[in-house]
């Protein structure tokens, strides 16, 4: 192994702006999800959207959000910065 790939320096949530915007859409979609559980467990309507959920449709908002919120966590923390360097 090379000295680059044994050694990770630049890895974490705050080391670049690519992965400070990245944990913030990734906390975002985690509360959007949260919201989405919710609102479809109450059977109500979205607040911003106006649509009513049922619970299988909440199920489903949640579900997309956490893949967004995991994945754009996972793209925040493990992510070698880019151009910027």
């Amino acid at each position: 192994m090379t000295a680059s790939s044994t050694s990770s320096d630049n890895i974490g949530l705050f080391k670049s702006p690519f992965s400070i915007v990245s944990a913030g859409v990734g906390v975002i979609s985690l509360l959007a999800s949260v919201a989405f559980l919710w609102t479809g467990y109450q059977e109500s309507t979205l607040p911003v959207a106006g649509t009513e959920l049922s619970i299988l449709t909440g199920l489903v908002g949640f579900m997309l959000a956490l893949l967004v919120a995991v994945t754009a966590l996972f793209m925040a923390a493990f992510m070698e910065p880019g151009f910027d360097h």
